[in-house]
């Protein structure tokens, strides 16, 4: 529901056999400014094939293309369930090349997570530095360094340091990238200290869209590959979205619009083989 040009609010209501149903309001805030009518978001396979299985899926969180989503500011989501917990993000432009990112999330009136972003964009690199949990009584802090380094105009190179300091333990963990991007296709790798990310996604014309995902995690001692599909019918109003792994994990999601009702119905069913587990759902959207 959008109570005006700027400000949108939406109600959802989640039952399930599982777990106790469930209430969400949901709040965001967009401003006017806008840098670029198709300023670049980066997205994972799951983003992008929107398959939110929760920890049942184990697609990691890496990079993996750049869908045209319209970027505006200032920019402020909300979330709030029936218990009173909070996710909250607030989005800044503080100059042209320079913005700001702050996430706060509570579990009732206890701070869980509240985390500082600061983003500077060049001509031809970004660099980005995060504040996780900064805690100066308790000494304990998590920052995050990215830069990432246009070398044409379809290959990036660029790393990621992380460092975590708490009492009576510190580490660093450096990871290196690169992301080559064709005109119908892009290809990632991420190496490191922790294992290895490699990742493929190929639009294959205006309906199929498919993506790859490998993953090896040294300390682990395991490895996945994930293969997801996303298929449009614009003459039938349907969309569908697939994914399987090597965990013998299988989802899919079916979303039929309802013309001229602005009314969209989505099917979901995931099925763990290695588990016994499946879940299966429908959800109604309406605007």
């Amino acid at each position: 529901m959008s109570c005006t040009g700027y400000a949108k609010v939406a109600h959802t209501v989640h039952m399930s056999a599982l777990g106790l149903p469930g209430y969400h309001l949901h709040a965001a805030y967009a401003g006017d400014w806008q840098l670029s009518p198709t300023e670049g978001v980066l997205r994972t396979v799951k983003e992008i094939l929107r398959l939110d299985w929760g920890r049942e899926v184990p697609l990691c969180s890496v990079l993996l293309t750049v869908d045209t989503l319209q970027q505006v500011f200032p920019t402020v989501v909300g979330d709030m369930d029936s218990g009173g917990s909070l996710n909250a993000q607030v989005l800044l432009l503080l100059a042209e090349r320079l913005r700001a990112k702050a996430v706060f999330q509570t579990q009732q009136a206890k701070f869980l997570t509240w985390q500082f972003d600061g983003e500077y964009r060049g001509d031809d690199y970004t660099a980005t530095l995060t504040l996780g949990n900064p805690d100066l009584i308790g000494e304990s802090v998590i920052v995050v360094a990215h830069f990432l380094q246009s070398l044409t105009h379809r290959l990036v190179l660029g790393g990621e340091l992380v460092y975590h300091r708490r009492p009576g333990e510190e580490g660093a963990i450096l990871t290196l990238a690169g992301k080559y991007s064709a005109v119908h296709w892009v290809a990632t790798l991420n190496v490191g200290s922790g294992g290895a990310h490699a990742s493929y996604y190929h639009r294959a014309n205006e309906q199929v869209q498919v993506g790859v995902e490998f993953e090896a995690n040294t300390r682990l001692q395991d490895t996945t590959f994930s293969f997801g599909y996303h298929l449009t019918l614009p003459q039938a109003n349907m969309v569908f979205r697939g994914l399987v792994d090597s965990n013998w994990c299988v989802g899919a999601v079916l979303e039929k619009k309802m013309p001229p009702l602005p009314v969209t119905l989505a099917l979901g069913a995931f099925l763990n083989h290695w588990r016994n587990r499946f879940h299966c759902g429908f959800s109604i959207t309406v605007g």
